[in-house]
């Protein structure tokens, strides 16, 4: 009798430990807290981005999320340029940066729409820029907008600098932290272009 009933305490600690583990399978794994809560799933499905693309993590959503309104504070910068700046170096500049820009905030936002994410909205640019570097003030934004001639060549290199240098920091950290092949390779990208703008800005500034 006593073995019999040491037998079915043993089994019942054995199904308790299973149930366990399965919860640990279910809330663990993918970072995702809308996974598990059936006790049954390890996976949700907006968890995991195309297939054909393989799987998104936070930094990727982070990264998208910051660089979005990033790239549209930019594209605000560089839409001054044509009535405003002097040098027709700055001019070509901001033709570039706005050209280079402007497809990757659509590409972003059609990533966090396929990942279930919310897109930053339009106008949130100062509001959204947690811990994203480089931002312009709202002060410094109207400073830009009020200059004109060399004053303004010299004030959009300077902001445009920092603002750049920002954007490489947030698209190290993606490379180092993010699993999702494309934004991987997009921040290469803005990596190699930014850096290259920043050079040469530096230069136009004489502070090479």
């Amino acid at each position: 009798m006593n073995s019999k009933r040491s037998l079915v305490r043993r089994t019942a600690a054995v199904s308790a430990a299973a149930a366990a583990a399965l919860v640990l399978v279910a809330c663990g794994g993918n970072g995702d807290s809308s996974a598990g809560y059936d006790g049954h799933t390890t996976k949700s499905p907006s968890a995991s981005a195309p297939a054909s693309q393989g799987q998104h993590n936070t930094a990727d959503a982070a990264f998208a999320k910051g660089m979005i309104p990033h790239h549209r504070q930019a594209v605000d910068m560089a839409d001054l340029a044509p009535s405003r700046a002097e040098s027709a170096e700055v001019k070509k500049l901001a033709e570039q940066i706005k050209k280079a820009q402007d497809p990757e905030i659509r590409t972003l936002s059609g990533w966090l729409t396929s990942w279930g994410e919310e897109v930053p909205a339009e106008g949130a640019t100062d509001h959204s820029a947690h811990g994203t570097g480089g931002m312009m003030t709202a002060e410094q934004m109207d400073q830009l907008e009020n200059s004109s001639g060399k004053a303004f060549d010299t004030a959009f290199m300077e902001m445009m600098i920092k603002h750049h240098e920002g954007a490489v920091a947030m698209a190290k950290t993606e490379q180092a932290d993010g699993a999702y092949e494309p934004a991987k390779k997009m921040a290469g990208a803005i990596i190699t272009s930014q850096t290259a703008e920043i050079t040469r800005m530096n230069k136009l500034l004489g502070k090479n």
